[in-house]
This record gives structure tokens, C-alpha cells and sequence, in this order.
């Protein structure tokens, strides 16, 4: 394995921002994600609709999680990019976790670390 930092960085934000910042991550080298609808609450906690004519409490949100493993573009750049697009000031804007990635293991060929995270063109 080689000895290359490997960084996780999650996005949660809304979904009518995703493309916005699919593509402001697209311009700084991101070209690998996942992503996936989820529903979440926090400082927000949701509001009220009526469905079939009773008022119902909606305390789950819909969210975009943007999963992506960088290795050579800055974890800095990627928050940087994030906050640009996202930032409202406002509830709801989202969040950003950053992790340690330990190691990454493609099942096709075994390729660890950073090898597991590029493509041969």
C-alpha cells in the first residue's frame, strides 16, 4: 500500500443545489463521487404540510450525500468549492465531514490506495 493521504469528505446539502456543485467540484478535478437522497434533520427540524387534509409534522428532510475519496486534490480545495456553491448563510445550507481514509481496495484488480483511485486512460 502506498503511503499517500486518503480523505474522505462527505457533503450533505440540499438537492436543488446537487448540480451546482457537481459541477463546481468537476472544475477542480473531481471526477469520482457517490451520491446518494437521504433524509436528515438538525437545527432545522422540519415543518408542518397537510396531507389529506390533517396537518402532518415533517421532521425529515430531503438531502444529497456526496461521498468522495480525494488523494491529490486538497482537501481545502474541495470544502473551498463546497461553500462557494452552498453557502446561503441560512439554515439548511448543509454540512461537510472530513475523514482519514485508511485504505481503498478496487475489487476488479486489487489495486490499493491511491492506485484503487485511478484510471489508466
Amino acid at each position: 500500500m502506498n503511503e499517500i493521504k486518503l480523505t474522505k469528505i462527505d457533503i450533505l446539502t440540499s438537492p436543488s443545489k446537487f448540480e451546482e456543485l457537481k459541477e463546481a467540484l468537476s472544475q477542480i478535478g473531481i471526477s469520482g463521487m457517490t451520491v446518494s437522497n437521504v433524509l436528515g434533520c438538525g437545527v432545522q427540524k422540519g415543518h408542518r404540510e397537510f396531507y389529506r387534509g390533517r396537518e402532518v409534522e415533517i421532521n425529515l428532510l430531503q438531502k444529497v450525500k456526496v461521498e468522495i475519496v480525494v488523494c491529490e486534490v486538497p482537501v481545502q480545495a474541495v470544502v473551498d468549492a463546497a461553500m462557494k456553491v452552498l453557502h446561503t448563510g441560512e439554515m439548511g445550507d448543509g454540512k461537510i465531514f472530513i475523514y482519514d481514509v485508511v485504505n481503498v481496495i478496487r475489487i476488479s484488480n486489487g489495486a490499493e490506495g491511491r492506485d484503487a483511485l485511478q484510471y489508466d486512460k
